[in-house]
């Protein structure tokens, strides 16, 4: 996500600035690119990723562990959809952010939900994405989606499951406000996504998935996952979500100073069924939340977010 700032900037200054910084993507999904856009309610003042062109974004690795094997029969899960399989299913994203400096006011950088109707199919080497009519409760992004419609992305994937790269390519009439909430709610559905582990598994099993999630500060996401339940190839996974900082300093971008990270606690749970003859999930949702703070040290100015996030999926 794009920081702008100046490492000598007196400490007023610095107050708005680190406003700017923080409303900008530090979030609780990392959200996942290095070029991104503010939320805010001007459709046409953002810059999202791949400036109207089509992008293709690698996603961190990921490493599936088994801690209990569950019972028998067991078996391995593995993704068996052919090619061209089609599948008609809906994402909905919401992301609340409420964010305070010192003992200034509490803002609301939160943005507007969304509504995304789709169409995958799977190809030879991930899954295609048509996008029908998005839509979101706020009147000014609703109006912008408009021209959304029959918007492409895709995912590729490993044959554990794992979502390896996202690729997102808006219509050419897509105002750069609509791209940014676009991309921002497929970055969310990428790491709310899961891998499956190498070894036979049965119902009662758990396994964990390790995923470094990048953005304003680099994070070790670990998600448990269970499967309460299987029926032939659907399957049953709660989930459990916790994110930790890699470093207890955040640096920022262009050469902005450092923010010490003061707290930070961001978990979150979830059921999904998921479906191994389709390639996106069928239902369920994931909720993950908690509260972040950062320290300028230079000017003693304290940064407090409250940060919840939702991804759901129907068909």
């Amino acid at each position: 996500m794009k920081v702008l700032s100046s490492p000598t900037i007196p400490r007023i200054a610095r107050s708005g600035v680190l406003l700017m910084v923080l409303a900008v993507g530090l979030s609780a999904f990392g959200v996942g690119c290095g070029n991104g856009a503010e939320a805010r309610n001007d459709n046409e003042s953002t810059e999202p990723l791949g400036l109207g062109k089509e992008v293709t974004v690698p996603i961190s690795a990921v490493i599936a562990t088994v801690v209990e094997p569950g019972a028998e029969p067991r078996d391995m899960l593995r993704p068996g959809y052919a090619v061209g399989t089609s599948q008609q299913v809906t994402l909905r994203t919401e992301h609340s952010i409420q964010q305070q400096i010192n003992d200034e006011p509490t803002r609301d950088f939160s943005t507007p939900a969304l509504t995304i109707p789709m169409t995958a199919q799977t190809g030879p080497d991930g899954v295609d994405l048509t996008l029908g009519v998005v839509t979101s409760p706020d009147p000014d992004l609703a109006k912008a989606l408009t021209a959304a419609d029959g918007s492409h992305a895709g995912f590729e994937m490993s044959e554990l499951g794992a979502i390896t790269a996202l690729r997102l390519e808006p219509s050419p009439d897509t105002s750069n406000g609509a791209r940014a909430a676009l991309e921002q709610a497929f970055y969310q559905a990428v790491y709310r996504s899961i891998a499956f582990p190498d070894q036979p598994v049965g119902e009662g099993a758990v396994w964990t998935v390790h995923q470094e999630v990048t953005g304003g500060v680099a994070l070790d996401q670990v998600t448990t996952a269970t499967l309460t339940k299987r029926d032939g190839n659907r399957l049953t996974i709660e989930l459990e979500v916790t994110q930790t900082p890699k470093s207890k300093v955040w640096t920022l971008p262009n050469n902005a100073g450092t923010l010490d990270i003061e707290d930070y606690v961001m978990q979150g749970s979830g059921t999904i069924t998921v479906d191994l003859g389709l390639p996106l999930p069928v239902s369920g949702s994931i909720t993950v939340g908690g509260h972040q703070a950062y320290r300028d040290s230079r000017s003693s100015s304290m940064l407090q977010q409250t940060i919840n996030t939702q991804v759901s999926w129907t068909e």
